[in-house]
């Protein structure tokens, strides 16, 4: 497996590459991996019209694992992503990202839209409130974590939605590391805003979608649409954030046609 570096701070950050075209990387959410776009039918939806990047973020999957808040800054894991760029000789690419590999996509779209082709953005939003990971997972999230681990986690999330996870979240979650998910997720709740005259500027085409269920990233995403100049809204009826992408097909119903109108 390939790896890619940081160059301000050598953070090593694995990536896997597959198909043939133009560049798109594949940016997951929080205490997931890039396994997710291959398990949900992502990586072959594409892999036969562009050159399919998936990466794992850092202190996720095979990437390093920090354990420390400040090594988990936004623009942190922007340099994170340029840097896999970098490592594949592609000056340009597609990006898509799901939850805070979204929330990604604006930041990059600010700080190096010279990079971007397109971006597209999935249950994600540009800012994220004071209580956000409690509220999505478990308030004693926490505590789970720095007590039990990865599976006093997993049990405390299932006990919320008063349902099992699907195997493949249940394994990409079970797969982290427990104190470098506690910084994490401690500097994700402290990062700023995008600021709005900010998105305003932003140019590059956009697609943005969320789901109807998941009320915080679906005004995110509707306010976001109206502020950019080439961003186009798409709701996802009846879905929550933990249901954003799959079923996979009534997303790329939309993402691969947007893909291909662009140049």
């Amino acid at each position: 497996m390939p790896f890619a570096h940081n160059p301000h701070d050598g953070v090593e950050l694995a990536y896997d590459v597959v198909g043939k075209g133009t560049p798109l990387l594949l940016v997951h959410g929080s205490a997931l991996s890039k396994a997710i776009w291959r398990g949900f039918g992502y990586t072959k939806a594409f892999r036969d019209q562009y050159q399919v990047i998936t990466m794992d973020l850092r202190g996720h999957g095979r990437s390093s694992k920090p354990l420390t808040p400040d090594a988990y800054r936004m623009e942190t894991l922007v340099a994170d992503a340029l840097a896999v760029l970098d490592a594949v000789d592609a000056p340009q690419a597609h990006y898509g990202g799901y939850s805070v590999g979204a929330r990604m996509a604006f930041s990059l779209a600010v700080t190096a839209p010279e990079r971007l082709l397109s971006i597209t953005s999935l249950g994600g939003g540009y800012h994220i409130e004071p209580g956000s990971i409690g509220r999505l997972f478990f308030p004693e999230y926490d505590g789970a974590l720095a007590m039990g681990g990865m599976p006093a986690f997993v049990d405390g999330w299932q006990a919320r939605i008063g349902r099992p996870l699907d195997a493949q979240t249940k394994a990409a979650f079970l797969a982290n590391d427990a104190g470098a998910l506690r910084a994490y997720f401690a500097q994700t709740q402290a990062d700023a805003a995008v600021p709005e005259d900010a998105l305003a500027a932003i140019t590059t085409p956009a697609l943005l979608m969320a789901g109807t269920a998941d009320t915080g990233r679906l005004a995110d995403s509707q306010r976001a649409a109206s502020l950019m100049a080439q961003a186009r809204f798409v709701e996802l009826p009846g879905r929550n954030h933990g249901n954003t992408l799959i079923p996979a097909q009534p997303v790329l119903d939309e993402w691969l046609p947007f893909l291909e109108s662009l140049p």
